[in-house]
């Protein structure tokens, strides 16, 4: 049967109590060792080889369901958690990748073929090849393959906020989707458990799309005996951070694209005197942008004092 991120321990549609409690137990489980952010922080492991991994992972999982490559980049965190790269060659990197590759689909009952990953920069690798380092990865992983991740814990948390509307339940659980994926690129959400990320998220899509039910929606993720109260403020805060960069990005794109007052500007611009206004103007309307932008995730920032409150 094919494994489900969304419901990793139980073959059950509907989680019981017994199977929530036993995805915060063991999400811990699922995690790289708690030295390695404070290595890949330090230095002492050079992130880059991190994102080259990624990048790769991304490259060989492209055309498939996107949660393959989350479970890929899983195995990869908690295996270079294990054994320390200092500077790999290039092929030991591509060979790490195809067989974190394979065996998420393996896990996720996909079909892949060994010559979807041959061809690139010269560099083939053969079954047996491959093989080998699915079973160093599996020894680093102790074969825990189910992965907890945060998609594990959505379902939960979601109904705590007792939505009667499927579709806005679901355009809240597409937008913390996102985010979650957007998270795991950045080293800083290593440090916290799939549970406290996945709270996070939810949290951050709901402000964005639920403004006026935020508070209720705070309060019954602040309850919830499970998460670490410091932990969620601090993860959620640090979400911020990845939601404005995403923000400035759109921005950037919408300012540098040709609009009617561009091309007007340009009509009216034949001097050099307006020519330099309106580059001012145009630095101006970014400016705005920009403020805004940085004081819409501002209003966003939870602080101590309002999650302790609840």
């Amino acid at each position: 049967m094919e494994f489900d991120l969304e419901n990793p321990l139980t073959d059950l549609e509907d989680l019981t109590s017994d199977s929530v409690a036993s995805l915060f137990l063991t999400e811990s489980d699922h995690m790289p060792s708690h030295s390695y952010f404070s290595s890949l922080q330090a230095g002492d492991m050079d992130i880059l080889v991190r994102r080259e991994a990624i990048a790769s992972i991304a490259q060989f999982s492209c055309n498939f369901d996107p949660l393959l490559s989350y479970l890929a980049v899983n195995y990869l965190d908690r295996f270079l958690s294990c054994h320390l790269m200092l500077q790999p060659k290039q092929w030991v990197i591509k060979l790490l990748a195809i067989s974190c590759v394979s065996l998420a689909a393996k896990m996720k009952k996909t079909d892949i073929s060994i010559s979807d990953f041959q061809g690139d920069a010269g560099i083939i690798f053969d079954t047996r090849t491959i093989g080998r380092m699915e079973t160093l990865i599996l020894g680093a992983l102790k074969w825990r393959m189910r992965s907890v991740t945060p998609f594990s814990f959505i379902s939960h948390f979601i109904s705590l906020f007792k939505l009667q509307d499927p579709p806005l339940t679901q355009a809240l659980k597409a937008r913390a989707v996102h985010i979650i994926f957007k998270a795991q690129k950045d080293i800083n959400f290593l440090v916290y458990n799939p549970s406290i990320v996945s709270a996070s998220a939810l949290l951050s899509a709901s402000h964005e799309l639920f403004p006026l039910q935020f508070p209720c929606f705070q309060n019954a993720l602040s309850n919830c005996s499970y998460l670490n109260k410091d932990n969620l403020l601090h993860c959620y805060n640090a979400l911020q951070a990845v939601v404005l960069e995403e923000y400035e990005s759109v921005s950037e794109a919408v300012s540098s694209t040709v609009t009617p007052v561009n091309v007007l500007d340009q009509i009216f611009s034949s001097s050099e005197s307006g020519k330099s206004n309106t580059v001012t103007t145009l630095r101006l309307e970014r400016d705005i942008k920009r403020r805004k932008i940085s004081h819409y995730c501002h209003n966003q920032t939870v602080h101590v004092s309002q999650i302790r409150q609840f």
